[in-house]
């Protein structure tokens, strides 16, 4: 469930966990009760640069890299498209890096290029949209994959008056893992006798990219007249969505929510276009990726389901569990909204 009530400045985060498939037997859990110290090059690959999330992971994984020692460089594509993350996973392993953190803009394109990469003895970490399983040691997950299809729903259901009207997704990649995960546990949940109000619009693919999400939602807008409410899971398409909507004089007939930067979100919020949205402590995220890749790297860690590892200035302190598919979660999820935003756009800057 998602987060409603404030919390400590400490605490902003929001995060979800992948449920992955079982795996074969599971080995007895090891355990680092704190991350190493290291030395040597990581390299982190968003799917795009220039995009204010991932501006923003990255400056996690610096402030980690700060503290645990390493060298981060981060490189990527202008555009979210796996074909063009290939070249720089490729060029990461022949400069030898200890590791490769990476966001998947394609789970299986990007798949054998990050095999090379372990079989080189890189260690490769997932954040933020998984690669394919097999392809990464360890998978830093935001986010429940059914924890957030559900909470995507009920922030529909808030905004549609009384849980009924049409509703449609603004997506980003038609091929981003997390997205489509989340949006078919979106439409699982719709299935449940409290949404029958809701009538499903489909899917709108923006690409992560201003331009197309905004021509995206006005081609939505066009093709349903009548719709309720706009919900993108992505931080590209729910500013561009929202956007749209006051653009065309829809405050109060056309609702917009999703996954969003507070920075990003919170003119949109107190217009009301978008009366509530949720995130994870994006931040926290990059830094969790950082201080993984060092505990592969020292071998703190081997990435196997049931290794724990402690994170001082994370999780409270408490350890983290590797789980199936090598998955571990950052954290609880959170809604943003008018009794919080602006304390944590105030306190953090994101």
């Amino acid at each position: 469930m998602f987060h409603r009530l404030p919390r400590a400045a400490a605490g902003v985060a929001l995060v979800f966990a992948l449920a992955g498939c079982s795996s074969s037997a599971t080995p007895a859990p090891t355990t680092a009760p704190t991350t190493a110290a290291m030395s040597g090059s990581v390299v982190m690959i968003p799917k795009q640069i220039n995009n204010p999330y991932f501006d923003v992971a990255f400056k996690g994984a610096q402030s980690a890299a700060t503290a645990l020692g390493g060298t981060l460089t981060q490189v990527g594509p202008s555009a979210a498209d796996a074909t063009q993350q290939i070249p720089f996973i490729q060029t990461a392993t022949t400069q030898g890096a200890k590791a490769i953190i990476v966001s998947a803009d394609d789970a299986n394109a990007i798949a054998p290029a990050l095999k090379a990469a372990m079989a080189a003895g890189i260690k490769v970490v997932g954040y933020d949209s998984s690669p394919a399983v097999g392809a990464y040691n360890v998978f830093v997950n935001q986010a429940d994959t059914a924890g957030i299809g559900k909470g995507l729903a009920d922030m529909a259901c808030d905004e549609a008056p009384s849980c009924t009207g049409e509703i449609a997704v603004l997506s980003a990649a038609q091929t981003a893992t997390n997205q489509n995960a989340w949006i078919a546990a979106m439409q699982d949940t719709l299935k449940g006798s409290k949404y029958a109000g809701l009538v499903w619009d489909g899917v709108y693919y923006g690409n992560d990219d201003p331009t197309i999400s905004t021509q995206q939602t006005q081609a939505m807008l066009a093709a349903h007249p009548n719709l309720k409410v706009i919900v993108a899971p992505t931080t590209v398409g729910i500013v561009a969505a929202a956007q749209v909507v006051t653009s065309q004089n829809l405050i109060g007939k056309v609702f917009v929510t999703g996954l969003g930067t507070p920075m990003g979100m919170q003119a949109f919020v107190k217009s009301g276009v978008s009366p509530e949205f949720a995130l994870w402590n994006v931040t926290d995220l990059g830094y969790l990726a950082y201080a993984v890749a060092v505990d592969l790297v020292t071998g703190q860690i081997k990435g196997n389901p049931g290794d724990t590892f402690t994170v001082p200035s994370l999780n409270g302190g408490q350890p983290y569990t590797i789980g199936a598919d090598s998955v571990v979660v950052l954290g609880p999820p959170f809604v943003f909204n008018t009794s919080n935003i602006d304390q944590y756009v105030a306190s953090f800057g994101f």
